[in-house]
């Protein structure tokens, strides 16, 4: 709906081909001043921190090429978001729109790329909503909080190559040029073949909002959707997916299994638990650890470490290699912002006419942290094949609660609040 009460709105060569690495998201090299001075016309669905920080990345990007981005309209669920945007980009109120809805109204106008920043539960319909009104897209990750949302984000990145759209996700460790590097060194053999390795992701709570004096159910689970599985699918979805990614991308491929444990200690609010251990296990005897906790006054740490048989090497760190000087490894030279970085390989790709599309690879990295989580809350074994292929797998259609179809008809209801999922009863 619109916003009717405005007031007058997260250079070498790229495509490297690299045997046996799964690098669908490499950014393509570009020549700063290929096809300067174009005018792309941009949306942005979700107004909060991470979507104003990726809008101006996005413009950032399009003057290091020599392009110009009009932030063309915007949408949120929340009208002084929305309204912040519009003042700052001074866009007209017939071009502002507010609640569950309004992201089909910025999928109508006349725009060029989609920026999409909502909370992960509303990934899949607004990806979809974006390729089928034909709009180059940027999707922020997670992209989805369950299997069937992570699936329909494979089954739509298939039909925007069909349309020869590119779509570019937030994984910027995949434009990050110390991690490009090490990934081009491991894919050819820096280290051997990698044996095992762990990943982290360990820091402090994160926010909360208390409810508003008759606030209702949705407006308080978006307002508090890093609280809620439903919206962000858990915190080993939400944020430690950057690490599993890392670790897909460098193996060449995804987990067969998890098993693993975790709980809740500290928080209060919400339905999330405290922290995640699991055993991912990527076949060929390759066990990946995957650890992440937000218990605020514990220690910290970031990262992603794998052991090969000839050396090891930190995700985007130092590598102990004998090897390495003798690959000729590329400079890879990126932007010194990932961020950016994502933003000039999507208007580059446009600009070139060669789509890129990190779909696939990102729904693939969702749905490793997804099953992940799903082995935690249980207490069991969940296998790839449950998420994606053993359809009579209690799990392969589960799909959270509230849906995203349920803010848009009005139906959401809260889950109760510091109600978590119990191991063994689950």
């Amino acid at each position: 709906m619109t916003n009717s009460s405005l007031m007058p709105r997260r250079n070498f060569i790229r495509n490297v081909a690299v045997a046996g690495a799964a690098i669908s998201a490499l950014p393509l090299f570009n020549v700063r001043a290929e096809g300067a001075g174009r005018k792309f016309k941009v949306g942005l669905v979700g107004c909060g921190g991470r979507g104003s920080a990726a809008m101006e990345n996005h413009i950032d990007a399009a003057k290091v090429l020599g392009h110009e981005a009009e932030v063309f309209s915007v949408a949120d669920f929340f009208a002084d978001r929305a309204n912040a945007a519009a003042k700052k980009y001074n866009i007209p109120a017939e071009r502002v729109f507010v609640g569950p809805t309004a992201y089909r109204d910025v999928m109508a106008q006349p725009i060029d790329i989609v920026l999409l920043a909502t909370p992960p539960a509303f990934r899949p319909a607004h990806f979809e909503a974006a390729i089928k009104a034909g709009k180059h897209a940027f999707i922020e990750k997670p992209v989805g909080v369950d299997p069937v949302g992570a699936r329909s984000v494979i089954a739509t990145g298939e039909i925007a190559k069909q349309k020869g759209l590119s779509v570019v996700a937030g994984t910027q460790r995949r434009h990050q040029q110390i991690y490009l590097r090490n990934q081009f060194a491991v894919a050819n053999g820096a280290i051997g073949k990698i044996t095992g390795g762990t990943i982290s992701w360990c820091g402090g709570k994160l926010w909360f909002k208390n409810r508003e004096p008759g606030e209702g159910d949705a407006s308080y689970m978006v307002h508090n959707w890093t609280s809620f599985s439903a919206m962000s699918g858990d915190h080993i979805v939400e944020q430690h997916l950057h690490n599993l990614d890392v670790a897909n991308w460098f193996l060449g491929r995804t987990p067969v299994s998890a098993m693993g444990f975790g709980g809740r200690a500290r928080r209060q609010t919400g339905d999330q638990f405290d922290f995640f251990s699991v055993d991912l296990n990527y076949g060929e005897d390759v066990h990946i650890h995957s650890m992440c906790r937000q218990i605020s006054g514990t220690y910290g740490g970031v990262n992603e470490f794998f052991t090969g048989t000839e050396g090891n090497t930190f995700g985007g760190g130092k590598m102990n290699s004998t090897k390495l000087a003798s690959l000729n490894v590329p400079e890879f030279k990126t932007h010194e912002n990932p961020y950016v970085e994502e933003h000039i390989a999507l208007l580059d790709s446009i600009v070139k006419g060669q789509p890129i599309n990190a779909a696939k690879t990102v729904a693939e990295s969702t749905l490793t942290a997804i099953m992940g989580r799903i082995a935690c809350y249980t207490g069991q074994l969940v296998r790839w094949s449950d998420l994606t292929t053993k359809t009579d797998s209690p799990w392969y259609n589960l799909a959270l609660s509230p849906s995203p179809a349920d803010f848009e008809n009005g139906k959401v209801v809260a889950p109760p609040e510091n109600v978590v999922p119990i191991p063994g009863e689950a």
